[in-house]
């Protein structure tokens, strides 16, 4: 008997690294749902989707980060998702407000290939186990 699928929530811009990422976390046995948009994300939370992780970029169109991870945080979304921010922001400051708006992780997209940001959610997650 198989594991059940963990569920995973992508939120990126970029349409060729969010279809990488899916493509890794599906091969690593995730049910990934992917956004491009900031807004369709927060919909697909309200609607009862239940990700254990979301892996997120700060810069977006329209909302960014920053303004997901509140909107999460106000309206209690994803209440038991381990909250991933993937982005190029390298700064201190852009760590301590995600990390302050109630981010789990913070990794740069430059420093990991995709197999080791799988790899890194997977452990991660089992901390949470």
């Amino acid at each position: 008997m198989t594991e059940p699928a963990t569920n995973l929530l992508l939120l990126d811009d970029d349409r060729f690294l969010l279809d990488m990422y899916s493509a890794k976390f599906l091969q690593a046995g995730f049910h990934v749902e992917s956004c491009s948009r900031t807004e369709d994300a927060l919909n697909l939370l309200r609607g009862g989707y239940n990700p254990a992780a979301v892996l997120f970029d700060l810069v977006m169109p329209e909302k960014d980060g920053f303004e997901f991870l509140a909107t999460i945080g106000s309206e209690k979304l994803a209440p038991n998702a381990h909250l991933i921010a993937l982005t190029n922001q390298g700064n201190d400051a852009d760590r301590e407000q995600a990390e302050k708006l109630g981010a789990h992780r913070y990794v740069i997209k430059a420093t990991m290939i995709p197999s080791e940001v799988v790899n890194m959610t997977k452990e991660e997650l089992a901390k949470k186990a």
